[in-house]
């Protein structure tokens, strides 16, 4: 599908970001780093948007899926001919994030509901996998309040319903739903639930929308039945206004039957979609994705973890699953692709759950919670955007450890107002929440720092990620910084700082 073929010569200390969150740990690219992607039919399981930034300014630009490589003293795009664009929109990263945005993926002016940005979310998913019940969803949340976690967002995960498609609560597990939900509301939750574009076949619902030709189909007409994680099942067809129509009205009939408050909206990511599959309009798989990503615009309670496009939109977009772990398939991954996230324009950002979130930890028979990760995992969530927890953290922490993980919690909400602030300056201007180093300081040299981030432009943030690390070389630039622990940094300059256990280092600049 690609006719056309841009080389790009690579200036001298030039550094680039984009393409997909989950190589945020690879980035940034360039001439020391080879690195490769091709976008058509893949976003990597997160987000991805057809954006490529470098630190000069310049920025790659196309509304199609492309393919890129950095190879020696260029970088290689092949692409859609007449689609790639090469722009430059200043001299320094900031300068052609801001003008690649307003130029061709504007912010929308409105945000999620900023309730996001102020109380942390919880989600069965660690706790129930597969098998949430009405009892268990209501034991959890009487949990966090007893156990001292302020309430916030409470997210039912998969298996709430009866089949996939059948957007009713399986009657054994969930006897009275409008009931329970009712007492969230009560204890101060707002409730969200799992939904995903897959109809499981055979069904009633898969015969309906079969009938009515809202599944995607084969070339001899039949309708897709395709593997994901979950087994098989047909797909929605997202090109189709009235298949769209018809899961929202699914969605909404949750909303006016039992007050639920909005929707994690799961899978939809390229890769289950092919260039062969018949639609009611010819769409790339990528474009299925961005169909699936639009549905969440109806609700200001949202989360996605795969996306394709829709850089600038108030959706909620979290981290890939992640892994009980030190290592870039763990904690190390989050603030790089957190930061990839922002430099693409996912404003709205959460990190993964709170000790990670990777189902295959609940499995391994020798699975053990490590006390010190989960609380480094909270820590460095807390001054994220948003912030998830899912394992009970009473359940697997000693009280020690514990008042660490409320800590946090704690600490992200005092810092509701400022995020709920920079929230709205996101919505109006595109630019990200929380920003790279080198963003806000583009003669700093500190391109390559990924282990520490700003929150907007005056909070410096330094979290411990090193197992057994009780003090922490942190990187300040041009400035006064005033830190949590009452001390004052004049930059810039190169400090090792105390960092136990119980501290998250942050920092003000005056």
């Amino acid at each position: 599908m690609y006719n056309e073929t841009i080389r790009i010569p690579l200036t001298e200390n030039e550094y680039w970001w984009g393409g997909t969150v989950s190589d945020g740990t690879l980035m940034p690219f360039g001439k020391r780093t080879p690195h490769q992607r091709d976008l058509f039919g893949d976003a990597g399981y997160n987000q991805a948007n057809p954006l490529l930034l470098s630190s000069k300014g310049r920025y790659v630009w196309s509304e199609e899926p492309f393919r890129f490589a950095f190879e020696g003293d260029e970088l290689v795009v092949e692409g859609v001919k007449g689609a790639i664009k090469v722009e430059r929109g200043g001299d320094h990263m900031r300068d052609a994030f801001r003008h690649a945005s307003q130029t061709y993926f504007p912010p929308s002016g409105t945000f999620p509901d900023l309730l996001f940005f102020t109380v942390p979310q919880y989600n069965t998913w660690m706790e129930m996998s597969y098998h949430p019940t009405q009892d268990k969803v209501l034991a959890y949340a009487e949990a966090i309040i007893a156990n001292g976690l302020p309430p916030g967002i409470l997210m039912i995960d998969d298996n709430w319903h009866e089949d996939y498609g059948t957007f009713s609560f399986h009657p054994g597990r969930f006897p009275d739903p409008k009931a329970m939900v009712d007492r969230l509301h009560e204890l101060g939750f707002r409730v969200m639930l799992w939904v995903c574009p897959f109809i499981s076949p055979d069904g009633e619902v898969f015969r309906y929308l079969r009938d009515q030709g809202y599944l995607l189909k084969e070339a001899d007409g039949k309708p897709v039945v395709r593997y994901w994680w979950n087994g098989y099942s047909g797909i929605l067809d997202g090109t189709n206004p009235e298949a769209v129509s018809w899961i929202a009205g699914e969605l909404d009939r949750l909303v006016e039957q039992y007050g639920v408050d909005g929707f994690k909206l799961d899978a939809g990511d390229p890769q289950y979609y092919k260039p062969t599959d018949m639609s009611a309009r010819p769409a790339t798989p990528n474009e299925q994705s961005e169909q699936w990503a639009r549905l969440g615009l109806r609700y200001a309670f949202n989360e996605y973890r795969a996306c394709w496009k829709l850089a600038g939109q108030p959706l909620v977009q979290r981290l890939s699953d992640k892994n009980h772990n030190w290592q870039t398939d763990g904690l190390a991954s989050l603030i790089p692709n957190g930061l990839a996230q922002g430099l693409l324009g996912y404003a709205f950002n959460c990190p993964d759950m709170v000790g990670g979130g990777q189902y295959g930890d609940l499995i391994r028979p020798d699975f053990q919670v490590d006390a010190e990760l989960f609380v480094r995992y909270a820590q460095c969530s807390a001054l994220f955007p948003m912030m998830q927890f899912s394992t009970a953290p009473w359940r697997v922490l000693d009280e020690t450890h514990l008042s660490y993980c409320i800590e946090a919690a704690n600490l992200h909400c005092r810092m509701g107002a400022e995020f709920a602030g920079l929230a709205r300056h996101a919505a109006a201007t595109g630019e990200p929440i929380i920003r790279h180093l080198a963003y806000v300081f583009p003669e700093g040299g500190y391109e390559s720092v990924t282990d520490q981030f700003m929150l907007g432009d005056d909070i410096l943030v330094a979290p411990v990620l090193r197992k057994g690390a009780t003090v922490r070389k942190i990187l300040f630039p041009q400035g006064t910084w005033d830190g949590d622990d009452g001390s004052r940094v004049v930059g810039p300059c190169e400090v090792d700082v105390d960092a136990p256990l119980s501290r998250l280092p942050w920092y003000r600049r005056v």
